[in-house]
């Protein structure tokens, strides 16, 4: 594996975040470079909960951190302890100069393990795929190369297409956070349900469309979907609107959390350019949760089948519209026209890979700025 360099983004967020609280909930998908980001940290007391020596010293919190006051600790798979929420709230009651990353992978509280939130003693950061920034710190920014593989950093690394490891992630997932955390019990028709899910990654969620093939029922989908939510293997978007006539209001549409399993799932071993456009709209997606860790992303459409890509909602101002491009030449602003004749204030952006500058352009009234990844990460920052 090749040598790569601190996760600039990721570093500076934890650092912002110390800042406001002594406690970090770091929580992403397996494999997401948790662990390496982590011990990573110059000066860091690393603790993996994996083990059983570990799992020892945490029988007596007050006396474990004691001897670390005022040290950066990271508690490792912290899931794996009898009660992780009490040893966070002793260290964040008792303990506030003592700075501590814990790791898991899903939101805290969602899982039977958590018995306590911690709201208002800690902050969240959440580790996602292989970013912008990453690519240029791996020295690595072959998109399509990112596209394809996906951005788990093992996987990404690879020297030829890790084929078997998709699979191996799969049932280490089952096993170690669904299994154990979220106690489902029929693994085949939930893998199966992840499985479809990857495969129409991407488009608009119909709880039918799986029941019946992965044998459950429309209750067992939901609660499956609210897992894969819970533990950042599927996003969903819901659709922003007013409850005009004219709008959809209710059905979401749900996106796998890397491309690297749709092109898998998908059978794609070779890119062509008409994937290219589906995989760019994943990655951006990516971009935003991981630039500005906020879940409040929409889409939008009507029931003529216009549809926006991505609405934004800042807590302040209209909602921002982000159309997705490979290629910029192929926008059509049909879409955004439609949308700003609903809701005639706000910017819109165009986001597509080949702009090296910014530029805009004007619409029947409307203006486009086209913009490349910095452009979005200035926007969503």
């Amino acid at each position: 594996m090749k040598t790569i360099k601190r996760r600039t983004l990721w570093f500076k967020k934890i650092e912002e975040l110390w800042k406001k609280t002594n406690i970090i909930w770091l929580y992403g998908v397996r494999r997401s470079g948790k662990t390496f980001l982590c011990r990573s940290i110059p000066g860091i007391e690393y603790f993996d909960c994996e083990l059983p020596r570990v799992r020892q010293y945490f029988a007596d919190p007050e006396g474990f951190f004691r001897g670390l006051s005022g040290k950066k600790v990271v508690i490792d798979e912290i899931h794996r302890l009898d009660n992780p929420s009490e040893v966070l709230k002793i260290a964040a009651d008792y303990f506030p100069k003592t700075k501590i990353i814990a790791t898991g992978s899903s939101t805290l509280g969602t899982s039977l393990k958590f018995r306590d939130t911690l709201t208002g003693r800690k902050k969240d950061l959440w580790l996602l795929p292989m970013t912008w920034q990453d690519l240029r710190d791996f020295n690595h920014i072959k998109m399509d190369h990112r596209l394809q593989r996906g951005g788990l950093p093992p996987f990404f690394l690879s020297k030829s297409f890790p084929e078997p490891d998709f699979q191996e992630w799969l049932d280490a997932f089952w096993s170690k956070d669904i299994h154990e955390l979220f106690r489902i019990e029929r693994r085949h028709s939930f893998q199966k349900f992840i499985e479809l899910l990857f495969m129409q990654s991407g488009g608009i969620f119909e709880a039918t469309k799986f029941a019946q093939p992965c044998e459950i029922s429309r209750t067992t989908v939901s609660n499956y979907l609210k897992v894969l939510e819970a533990t950042s293997i599927a996003h969903i978007l819901k659709p922003f609107n007013s409850h005009k006539a004219s709008e959809i209001i209710s059905a979401p549409k749900i996106y796998a959390f890397d491309t690297g399993f749709i092109c898998y799932w998908r059978g794609w071993d070779k890119l062509r350019q008409s994937d290219l456009g589906v995989l760019w709209e994943h990655f951006v997606l990516n971009e935003i949760y991981a630039n500005s860790q906020n879940k409040r992303v929409h889409y939008w459409r009507d029931k003529r089948g216009h549809e926006v890509d991505f609405i934004l909602t800042p807590r302040i101002g209209a909602p921002i519209a982000i159309e997705t491009k490979w290629n910029s030449a192929g926008f059509e602003p049909k879409n955004l026209i439609a949308f700003r004749r609903q809701y005639s204030q706000g910017r819109n952006f165009v986001v597509s890979y080949d702009i090296d500058r910014d530029f805009s352009r004007n619409y029947r009234g409307i203006t486009v700025r086209f913009i490349g990844l910095p452009g979005l990460i200035r926007i969503v920052s």
